[in-house]
């Protein structure tokens, strides 16, 4: 089964080395694209792995600028630190955030489950006044989200929409597709409405034409934001059309937690990839 899912993540997965992820963000770049890179891992206890993890997300940002290449990091709060204890964390991202703005690379704070999502919002509120290249993932699947918009975009937060991938309970999510799609409709216009910079990361027709329909009422930079190998076909026709695109290069040793994840996250997932992978592979 894990061989079977290998197959299936090298779609979306640069590889196991931050060689790989570059190689894909400079081909993303040449594809008209920005690249955003993140190193597979979570929920780091040791201290001498959330070091180590600092220490690549550090040696990448100076190389993304070695390679001249346009776009930044996206960056789990577990993976620096967050559980293991709030300071900690708050001090990695703070350094973290320095180091990247030293070379105008850009900063996305990841969101996880929803026990993480208060002390992240914390993180994020505690650094974007001084580092303006920093932004946050916020994810529609949660029922809190709608009012922690509301505060963010009152502060003039960056922000990142997506659906949500992790596993909450009923009391703390919403529960089926046509839930989540109305609330993320709804944040959508929100963000049109409200927002000043933000990323529209999603596979499905239905919300990009919303974005689409929106962006020619109310003008505002924004841009699109798909997995690597997941919707190709239409990643080129939104460029044309005059829409920023970005690719999210996740890479790492550990991609079966991720991989899982981006499969359980909807179901229509596994038929884009599908989708994908055939369109790839036409001769």
């Amino acid at each position: 089964m894990e061989k079977f899912l290998f197959r299936i993540a090298k779609k979306w997965i640069a590889g196991d080395t931050m060689a790989e992820a570059l190689k894909s963000a400079i081909q993303a770049n040449k594809n008209g694209m920005g690249a955003i890179i993140n190193r597979l891992g979570e929920h780091s206890t040791s201290k001498a792995q959330v070091d180590k993890t600092v220490l690549e997300y550090l040696t990448l940002v100076s190389k993304l600028s070695k390679y001249k290449v346009s776009g930044g990091i996206s960056v789990k709060p577990t993976q620096v630190g967050l559980a293991r204890g709030f300071g900690e964390c708050l001090n990695n991202f703070g350094i973290i955030a320095e180091e990247a703005s030293q070379y105008n690379s850009f900063v996305w704070i990841d969101m996880e489950s929803s026990e993480y999502t208060d002390d992240t919002i914390k993180v994020y509120l505690s650094l974007f006044e001084k580092y303006e290249r920093l932004a946050l993932a916020i994810q529609a699947n949660l029922k809190r989200t709608e009012s922690d918009l509301e505060t963010l975009l009152d502060k003039g937060a960056k922000i990142r929409l997506v659906k949500g991938a992790y596993r909450e309970n009923k009391s703390t999510a919403y529960k089926t597709r046509h839930e989540v799609d109305e609330n993320y409709k709804k944040l959508t216009q929100m963000l049109f409405i409200k927002g000043n910079e933000f990323g529209i990361a999603t596979h499905d027709a239905k919300l990009i034409d919303l974005a689409i329909n929106l962006s020619e009422i109310h003008q505002k930079k924004f841009e699109f934001q798909m997995l690597k190998g997941i919707r190709d076909e239409l990643k080129p026709v939104l460029i044309k059309s005059g829409f920023s695109v970005s690719e999210y290069i996740p890479y790492g040793t550990n991609w079966l937690p991720y991989s899982i994840r981006r499969l359980k996250e909807r179901k229509r997932n596994i038929l884009l990839l599908g989708s994908s992978f055939l369109h790839s592979h036409r001769v």
